[in-house]
């Protein structure tokens, strides 16, 4: 584990670096519901948000001071974005998802402040667009509904790297399509699990690539809005509306063909 100084200092670089190039970028959004959104202060109740790790970016520049907790490795690769997390305005939470996942949670929880959680599903190690069981055992255990985000830019680099880890292009796209909430039952055992999580998996994935096409094509999306850093004011919210992106009712869906299963 490096130093306590070198991590800070190389938080800081980074955290500048990023919010250096995502100002550049032509960056909107696309709902089912707005009030999903964490930048919304007025009525939250704590939701656990999944995106892939190859998009982390854009979230860490667009969301933080809106009451999000990430769940970060506790390997010391994840040291530096820590501290770039905590100065952009994210609680930080360390451990896996499955190991002392809860039990961070729950201490989280504890504060006395309701908070969401943010998971990178595949991270730290892959494999790529493949979801772990565990955002849905947290659901399941805390009663917590997903929200399901799929990101895109238009051509990004990419680093070579277990997740292709996505790089925008300076003045490029960004594209986001955020789902509805999907609720989990309550102490669903691993078969139930394993059928949420392909479900999720499915749909997160289907997200993705319609927020990677949007961002290719550049065309305007029916109730599309600009994607501007939170948090968004009371007063604001007057202006957004849900917007069909996907054939409707993706999420719904997935949870009523879990609940027959």
């Amino acid at each position: 584990m490096g130093h306590p100084l070198i991590n800070a200092y190389a938080g800081l670089l980074s955290r500048a670096g990023v919010c250096a190039l995502m100002r550049t970028l032509d960056s909107q959004i696309a709902y089912y519901d707005p009030a999903t959104d964490p930048a919304f202060p007025v009525g939250q109740r704590p939701r656990i948000y999944i995106f892939w790790h190859e998009y982390i970016l854009l979230p860490f520049y667009v969301r933080g001071r809106c009451n999000l907790s990430m769940l970060l490795s506790q390997h010391r690769d994840a040291d530096v974005l820590d501290q770039a997390a905590r100065l952009s305005g994210f609680d930080v939470v360390r451990g896996s998802s499955r190991r002392g996942g809860v039990a961070a949670l729950r201490r989280l929880l504890d504060r006395g402040e309701l908070q969401h959680l943010a998971i990178t599903p595949d991270g730290p190690r892959g494999p790529r667009r493949k979801m772990a069981q565990g955002a849905v055992y947290l659901a399941s255990k805390l009663q917590m509904p997903l929200v399901l985000l799929g990101f895109g830019f238009d051509r990004p680099w990419r680093v070579r790297s277990w997740d292709r880890f996505a790089v925008p292009r300076p003045g490029s796209r960004a594209r986001v399509v955020v789902s509805p909430e999907i609720s989990v039952p309550a102490d669903l055992q691993r078969e139930g699990q394993e059928h949420y999580r392909l479900r999720i998996e499915s749909l997160l994935n289907r997200l993705t690539c319609e927020a990677e096409a949007w961002a290719s094509s550049g065309q305007h999306m029916p109730g599309q809005y600009s994607l501007l850093p939170g948090p968004v004011q009371p007063w604001q919210m007057r202006r957004f509306r849900p917007a069909r992106v996907c054939p409707a009712p993706a999420a719904e869906d997935c949870s009523q063909e879990a609940d027959a299963a």
